[in-house]
């Protein structure tokens, strides 16, 4: 089941731009599935995708998706199902919270990148050539069951999250309250607790991000590895 994650600020017309697509790419020999981000948040919207993900049918995603984080977690379930993929940009819209993350094609999880702007018609043939004509990504070693081979990434993964854990609890030691920014040195963005966080959820939150993140050992996400995990927090953390 082929995945078309949109992405944009709000405003920037991503509905109706799910409508189309679920319009111009269901029919009698496939149907497209429209998943939006509900009461349940995005961890419900993850479910429901993944839920949904096969060989056949089409899956749209109409959420902002705005932190390259999420879009990261939405192509390791399509490399994970073994189908297809592509992101389209809709841009325009206004102001986003948190900050809209622009997709980079560089990433392999914002690849293959299509952009629409305003009213412009979107670039069909070019979307149905990247879900229907090209060869699915096999599912990676990682979702097999098989051993990781990348030992330099664990490593890695495991410095940058315990360091990321190490740094939320000496600032709540030190008298942080939720609602202020704590920093984490070396990375660029920060953190804002909504509430006190004990050490047993942080690790907690620190192992399921692990788990995750492992699907996918990759040298591009490296130095991004800290940013990633505070980014999972925020969702995380209500």
């Amino acid at each position: 089941m082929p995945l078309v994650v949109l992405c944009g600020p709000p405003g920037s017309g991503k509905s109706r731009r799910a409508a189309e697509l679920r319009d111009a790419l269901g029919g009698a020999e496939r149907r497209a599935h429209v998943v939006a981000e509900g009461e349940g948040g995005r961890a419900a919207l993850r479910a429901e995708v993944e839920r949904l993900l096969s060989r056949r049918d089409v899956v749209i995603v109409d959420a902002s998706n705005e932190l390259r984080s999420i879009r990261y977690e939405l192509y390791c379930a399509a490399r994970q199902a073994g189908t297809a993929r592509c992101l389209l940009h809709c841009v325009g819209g206004g102001p986003a919270e948190p900050p809209f993350e622009a997709p980079d094609p560089r990433n392999r999880w914002d690849r293959p990148l299509f952009a629409v702007h305003g009213e412009e018609p979107l670039p069909l043939a070019d979307i149905r050539a990247a879900l229907f004509e090209s060869a699915p990504p096999p599912p990676h070693r990682a979702t097999r069951s098989q051993p990781l081979q990348s030992g330099d990434f664990l490593h890695l993964l495991d410095r940058a999250t315990q360091d990321v854990v190490a740094a939320l609890v000496a600032a709540q030691r030190s008298g942080a309250q939720p609602g202020e920014l704590v920093r984490v040195p070396g990375v660029e963005e920060g953190l804002v607790l909504p509430r006190p966080v004990s050490l047993a959820e942080l690790s907690r939150l620190r192992r399921q991000f692990i788990s995750y993140t492992k699907m996918q050992p990759s040298d591009e996400n490296l130095a991004q590895l800290a940013s990633m995990f505070l980014q999972y927090l925020s969702r995380s953390i209500q």
